[in-house]
């Protein structure tokens, strides 16, 4: 049985994931023009790293409550940054067929940065939890 903490990331995680495509697929050029840069790092780089950011966590808080033993509790983190990688592959590849977006290396590899700072994150939640043995 789901823990209701898991239906409640689970709900997140999918409108979460609606959000990000929304954010890749999406028309802005209305938007007014932002800097260019944030402290030398292009912003769209920052946006695709925030935007990778929650990706691990939620999708690994969704299912939280199903592991037992620290080795399933790493093999769902390391299970959620592949799925996050594919999106991002994903979501860059869906970008360069369309024609108003184009896909991007370095902007995967923000998305990449974020997928990694959040396994970081989750690792220590798996190390630190008393429950799995």
């Amino acid at each position: 049985m789901r823990a209701k903490s898991d239906r409640i990331f689970l709900i997140l995680f999918l409108a979460y994931l609606g959000m990000v495509v929304w954010c890749c697929f999406g028309h802005f050029d209305s938007l007014p023009k932002v800097q260019k840069d944030l402290f030398g790092i292009p912003t769209d780089k920052v946006v695709h790293f925030v935007m990778f950011l929650p990706f691990v966590f939620l999708f690994y808080m969704s299912f939280a409550s199903l592991p037992r033993r620290r080795a399933q509790a790493l093999l769902l983190a390391f299970g959620a940054l592949a799925a996050g990688a594919l999106m991002a592959v994903a979501t860059e590849l869906g970008q360069s067929l369309t024609t108003y977006r184009s896909g991007d290396a370095w902007d995967f590899a923000a998305d990449a940065a974020g997928l990694g700072v959040a396994l970081v994150c989750v690792l220590i939640i798996i190390f630190t939890n008393k429950r799995l043995s």
